[in-house]
């Protein structure tokens, strides 16, 4: 129908036939009196709506043939812009058929006045917009299933994490030791940040710190590759640097091009006291914490797991006496934004000076981040410290 009227207002535009062109032109055309009432309408309307000229002309007001939304709409906005303005442009209105049908069209009218100023006839134009009115339709519900399967993933990767972090840090014999983990935002984001702690052996603690690339699912899909296959190493590799080069290999060769920091920390127990043996997988170091003593980065720098073929990691080994622990945080914290810049290492080293047990100090550094950025952190933040307890006194 469409196409027959707008080949035949072609045909009209190479005879010049003023008459074809207004009857025939692909878009319905309407009169009206400054009132509403229909004075004139042309063929290509009285075919889309199935009305007679008989039925419309004199007879009936715009209004009349509009949805109850429309009618409304009409009353309230393009009446008064039409009035005010002279003109109204693409307003989406829906036209009742003779059959009672709704056909969707676009709206452009303008407002002729006479010399006096005084409103003479309403010219109107209405586009059929049933292609568009579809297209909108099945945006929208690509839409609403878009959401509907973000939320599902939201809430699959959120229960996979839940896995992923320790709800309740274990007890260790002879051992200090205190986690903290706050999601980014509002809580409801799903990051990448991850701690674990488990036991190998009578006197031999493994701890673990990343942070793996990206946000929600994928990010919670590596984050439980990584913890499943650190845990799977640390059976048979003692050193948390070979361990690393190992886990590399695996992120390497894995499907997905996603990568980590990571921090391993292998904790034995001798007749010295307790061991540590640390690597840092691109991860920032660990600080050494002694009473009296300045708080110090533990260990080097080695390269970021899962991003390239050639890494390399290394080994350090510190005796933990009593008194002193180690400190294990996410650049969550570094990298806190808020009023007066970065939170910064400067800061974090200030916060650690202060001397508190393991429990106190995460508790601390964790608020002082928070509260550096008013509660709502833009990254997520992960606190680990393990330490001897001090002697008592005598």
């Amino acid at each position: 129908m469409r196409t027959a009227a707008a080949e035949a207002f072609q045909r009209a535009l190479l005879d010049d036939d003023p008459v074809a062109l207004y009857e025939r032109a692909p878009c319905g055309y309407l009169s009206t009196a400054p009132d509403g009432r229909i004075v004139k309408t042309n063929q290509t309307f009285l075919t889309w709506t199935g009305y007679t000229a008989d039925d419309l002309v004199g007879r009936r007001h715009l209004v009349d043939l509009l949805t109850a939304g429309g009618r409304l709409y009409h009353e309230t906005h393009l009446s008064p812009m039409l009035h005010a303005l002279g003109e109204a442009k693409e307003i989406a209105l829906d036209v009742v058929r003779a059959d009672g049908r709704r056909m969707p069209v676009l709206v452009n009218a303008v407002l002729d006045r006479d010399a006096a100023g005084e409103p003479q006839v309403v010219r109107i134009a209405l586009f059929d917009a049933s292609d568009r009115r579809r297209y909108e339709e099945e945006l929208l519900a690509a839409k609403r299933r878009a959401e509907q399967s973000e939320v599902r993933a939201v809430r699959l990767a959120q229960t996979l994490q839940q896995t992923l972090i320790p709800p309740v840090s274990p007890q260790i014999t002879g051992l200090d030791l205190a986690a903290a983990y706050r999601p980014a935002g509002a809580g409801d984001e799903v990051g990448g940040d991850f701690y674990d702690v488990f036991e190998l052996g009578r006197g031999e603690w493994v701890l673990v710190l990343g942070d793996a690339s990206g946000k929600g699912a994928e990010a919670a899909v590596v984050t439980a590759l990584v913890r499943h296959t650190v845990r799977a190493l640390a059976v048979t590799e003692r050193s948390p640097g070979r361990l690393l080069d190992q886990l590399n290999a695996i992120l390497m060769s894995s499907a997905h091009d996603r990568f980590c920091t990571l921090l391993v920390i292998r904790l034995r127990q001798d007749r010295q006291g307790w061991t540590a043996s640390t690597s840092s997988g691109g991860h920032p170091l660990p600080f050494l914490l002694r009473p009296g003593q300045r708080p110090e980065p533990l260990g080097q720098h080695g390269t970021v797991v899962g991003a390239v073929e050639s890494a390399y990691f290394f080994d350090t080994e510190v005796v933990l006496g009593p008194g002193e622990s180690l400190f294990l945080y996410t650049d969550g914290v570094t990298e806190a934004r808020g009023d007066a810049g970065f939170f910064g290492e400067e800061q974090l080293v200030e916060a650690l000076s202060r001397p508190v047990g393991v429990h106190e100090r995460v508790r601390d550094i964790l608020g002082q981040v928070l509260g550096f950025q008013h509660q709502v952190p833009r990254d997520d933040i992960a606190l680990l410290a393990v330490g001897v307890p001090p002697n008592p006194s005598p």
